[in-house]
């Protein structure tokens, strides 16, 4: 299985920058203090990890539904991760909600939310993520 990388560099304190970008090069941009804990437009790391989260999660759903015999129509993910103060100082991500809305022909609500707590729990980004509570919403079209 390939390794996957990403690299950031930091330049300045507070005031200064932070640009990150993949091996691929198909992912890259800049992130300041003000774009993680204030309102200013741009990008942070919860950003990316809510992005590797929805597709990593869709990726495992589409895979098990697969396997069922389903063929999915169109699976849309959504990331919500929540930044809080952490107890003792610092910042913490303290929950992560998917939401997802899914077009599935042919499957029953018992079937599909089964299948959808399924991906949550054995996605690898889940996985690398269980220190979070990771919170489910599904909803069949």
């Amino acid at each position: 299985m390939p390794t996957h990388k990403a690299e950031t560099t930091w330049t300045g304190g507070k005031d200064g920058s932070g640009e990150f970008s993949t091996e691929s090069g198909t992912v890259e941009g800049t992130f300041t203090f003000p774009t993680r804990f204030e309102d200013e437009l741009g990008s942070n790391p919860e950003e990316l990890i809510g992005a590797a989260h929805s597709g990593c999660f869709s990726m495992q759903l589409t895979a098990f539904l697969e396997g069922e015999g389903y063929a999915p129509t169109s699976l849309h993910t959504s990331a919500d991760v929540h930044l809080d103060p952490a107890d003792g100082g610092g910042f913490e991500i303290s929950r992560i909600d998917l939401t997802l809305d899914a077009d599935v022909p042919d499957i029953d609500e018992e079937t599909f939310a089964e299948l959808a707590q399924r991906a949550k729990e054995n996605c690898p980004v889940s996985k690398a993520l269980a220190g979070p509570e990771i919170t489910l919403t599904a909803t069949l079209a």
